[in-house]
């Protein structure tokens, strides 16, 4: 899910977006300055502000980092978004997807 997140490093603030997100971390892209892993950041999204840390980085550009994170403390709902609804999304995907397969047998519409 890509949300604008504020990103403060030392005493410089800058903008960035996520790229994935769960309750405890993001993965955030368009990182424009150097980072190193383990290194401690602050997040600000909306009114709400929080610390990271560092977990992983990948160059992708010459001036293009992408970097996962993950929160140092509980915030509540960080984010801003549901998370909960989510989280049994891919079991109910594949669950429909199994019930396709079994009603398509049923009927003599699947083949092998």
């Amino acid at each position: 899910m890509v949300l604008p997140v504020k990103v403060s490093i030392d005493n410089d603030t800058h903008l960035a977006h996520t790229v994935d997100i769960t309750p405890r971390g993001a993965q955030l892209g368009a990182l424009r300055t150097q980072l190193q892993p383990g290194a401690i950041i602050h997040l600000q999204r909306g009114s709400k502000k929080a610390k990271f840390r560092i977990a992983w980085i990948r160059q992708l550009a010459p001036n293009e980092i992408r970097a996962g994170v993950e929160c140092l403390h509980d915030v509540d709902n960080f984010w801003g978004v549901n998370l909960s609804d989510r989280e049994g999304e891919p079991k109910k995907v594949m669950q429909a997807f199994l019930s396709l397969l079994s009603d398509g047998s049923k009927t003599g519409r699947l083949r092998r």
